[in-house]
């Protein structure tokens, strides 16, 4: 069967599904390491970031850290015991709301930066990121 024919006989499931794809493939952004750990240098620097700097940093790091636990999960890394820890620490930390209180906001924002370095330093340990291997 040539390629030509496997193209001719491809026919999409439905509408909606083509839709959820399309969405899906506008929505995607590739994993960046080096944009991760600047976040978590910022957060995690001596000087304490404003309330509108710790918002900003919070809203990105969410995004990075859920990206780097979906590819942890999908790099079969919970087979690693620490990494499992460190894939439930992370997620844990990305359920908890963040505290009105600017101290305590920050406070979170902390916990969820040194939990994405360290599953971060995990995966590259266990050479399961491609910048790392």
């Amino acid at each position: 069967m040539s390629a030509s024919t496997l193209v001719s006989e491809w026919a999409p499931v439905n509408e909606e599904t083509l839709t959820t794809l399309l969405l899906a493939l506008r929505r995607w952004e590739p994993f960046d390491g080096c944009a991760l750990l600047g976040d978590i240098g910022d957060v995690l620097d001596d000087v304490t970031p404003s309330e509108g700097e710790a918002e900003v940093l919070a809203e990105r790091l969410r995004g990075r850290l859920t990206h780097l636990v979906d590819l942890a999960l999908k790099a079969r890394a919970a087979e690693d015991d620490e990494a499992s820890h460190l894939i439930l620490r992370a997620r844990t930390v990305l359920n908890e709301h963040a505290p009105m209180d600017h101290r305590r906001a920050v406070g979170h924002l902390r916990r969820m930066a040194w939990a994405a370095n360290e599953l971060l330093e995990r995966l590259g340990a266990l050479r399961r990121l491609k910048e790392y291997a």
